[in-house]
């Protein structure tokens, strides 16, 4: 995906001079989260919001460099790696450079996020699958193997949650055979973290088989 026409350019970056009161007046106008700062014409870091609110409005950006972030992405960087990018540095605008170190713009995050949206796995209709299995036991060539064993389209699979030994996977399928998808996950020992309507349709059937034994027993 290109990602280079939606490089922004219309916030210049701060020069290390700027008063700390003008960054606190930019700040309230925008709702970025960082302002890219140069030094010397040379990109060095972005200063935060919530940092330049605590700043003594007198000073210079000059006299708390140490707290600036040193975070980008380069010019050709994949759009899922500025993604990553975005939640590392927990910002909603990411600074641009070349390869030659020079600042070129910066991307806000919801035209990055606007790139997922566009992909099959949100775009197509289909089914949501969340399975749970032990770190050391799943593979991403047997969640696969089990879907289109089902002939089943898969439109995307990704981790979602780790939690100790446990590793969560969304997946998202094609509508063809949910319930029957479902069964060999659990075959192979996946426990199944969402809920599906085959499901509460079948256990809807245990308990009134179950319910009409206890009757013909009583």
């Amino acid at each position: 995906m290109n990602t280079q026409e939606y490089i922004i350019n219309d916030i210049a970056p701060f020069n290390i001079n700027a008063n700390i009161l003008e960054v606190q007046s930019i700040f309230k106008q925008l709702t970025y989260s960082h302002i890219p700062v140069k030094k010397e014409g040379s990109y060095i870091g972005c200063i935060s919001e919530n940092d330049a609110h605590c700043f003594d409005g007198t000073e210079q950006l000059k006299d708390y460099l140490y707290a600036l972030e040193s975070f980008f992405v380069r010019e050709k960087t994949n759009w899922l790696d500025i993604l990553e990018a975005f939640a590392l540095y927990n910002s909603n605008i990411m600074p641009i450079l070349s390869d030659d170190n020079e600042y070129i713009g910066y991307y806000e995050l919801s035209d990055i996020m606007s790139l997922f949206n566009d992909t099959p796995f949100l775009n197509e209709a289909g089914g949501i699958i969340v399975i749970e299995k032990d770190q050391k036991e799943y593979s991403f060539s047997e969640i696969c193997q089990i879907i289109e064993s089902n002939n089943a389209k898969i439109l995307g699979v990704f981790i979602s949650k780790l939690n100790n030994n446990t590793v969560q996977l969304t997946v998202k399928i094609g509508h063809t055979g949910m319930n029957a998808i479902v069964q060999t996950f659990r075959r192979y020992n996946y426990h199944i973290v969402s809920s599906h309507e085959e499901d509460r349709f079948i256990e809807d059937l245990k308990d009134r088989s179950n319910y009409l034994d206890k009757y013909l027993n009583i």
